[in-house]
């Protein structure tokens, strides 16, 4: 029986394109919002799912950082890594000249400011909750309306291709991670993703926790903060580190962290992506 694999969708999202790389045998199944996605996995409906978490250009995916630090007990199991690449799509008998609104997900339609500017500079720009989502409202939107999408939600749904690769940078690159009940059993090429806050603020007190990881040179893959949602200037610390939170250098560090904290949580250990 091929796994359940739940995804960010409708079908044609640059997340249904991550599960189908993850997982070619999986029986893709689409949800939204992001939370829908997991609440799948949580309920039982499907065995993992694939959610992005960072995009080269426009950072972080707050829905996910969010629903992994709050709202779910699933962890992170697998990343991947993706190119994206953005089309300007519309019906059958919409030229360019015709566009007087634009549908797509808020990330998309950031990633091609400098394309829309100069070529829809009157056009409205209206957000979609995906970029396949984004295609089917335009498909009701009439002659006057277009879409970014991927070229496969082009397909999906009927629309034609006006333009290729109007993203803004080539360098656009999306994080995903697979969510599952468990994270990823060692490897020797693994990160391990944490977060942690403190009831008081303190001179000192987030360089003395990082001095624990610094201390036995585990490198810091990454670091950044959301609001504890508690009060304002008050935040939640996410980490990425290098290594497996089983190994004993990983877990000693771990354990020290875990003591100067007020909230702890482990986000998943899982093998560091590598390209193909």
């Amino acid at each position: 029986m091929s796994k359940r694999l739940a995804f960010l969708g409708p079908a044609g999202t640059h997340t249904e394109q991550a599960g189908l790389l993850y997982d070619p045998e999986a029986t893709l199944l689409p949800f939204a919002p992001i939370p829908a996605v997991a609440a799948a996995v949580e309920s039982g409906l499907a065995d993992e799912c694939v959610v992005p978490i960072e995009n080269s250009l426009e950072g972080s995916v707050t829905d996910t950082l969010d629903l992994l630090v709050h709202d779910s007990t699933l962890s992170i199991r697998q990343e991947l890594v993706l190119p994206i690449s953005h089309h300007l799509v519309a019906s059958e008998g919409t030229g360019s000249r015709d566009i007087r609104i634009i549908y797509s997900h808020p990330h998309a339609l950031a990633q091609c400011r400098s394309y829309l500017a100069e070529h829809f500079p009157d056009s409205e720009l209206v957000a979609s909750l995906s970029t396949a989502a984004a295609v089917q409202e335009m498909m009701k939107g009439g002659l006057e309306a277009g879409a970014i999408a991927t070229e496969r939600a082009s397909a999906i749904y009927g629309a034609k291709v006006l333009a290729n690769g109007i993203e803004d940078s080539p360098n656009n690159l999306t994080r995903f991670v697979v969510l599952a009940p468990t994270d990823h059993a060692p490897t020797g090429s693994d990160k391990t993703s944490v977060c942690f806050s403190f009831d008081e603020d303190a001179p000192g007190i987030l360089h003395s926790v990082l001095g624990e990881i610094a201390r036995r040179k585990i490198n810091l893959a990454k670091i950044e903060s959301r609001p504890t949602r508690e009060s304002l200037g008050r935040y939640i610390f996410l980490v990425d580190l290098d290594g497996h939170r089983e190994t004993p250098l990983i877990k000693e560090a771990l354990d020290s962290v875990r003591g100067q904290v007020s909230m702890f949580k482990i986000l998943g250990s899982y093998p560091r992506y590598s390209r193909p």
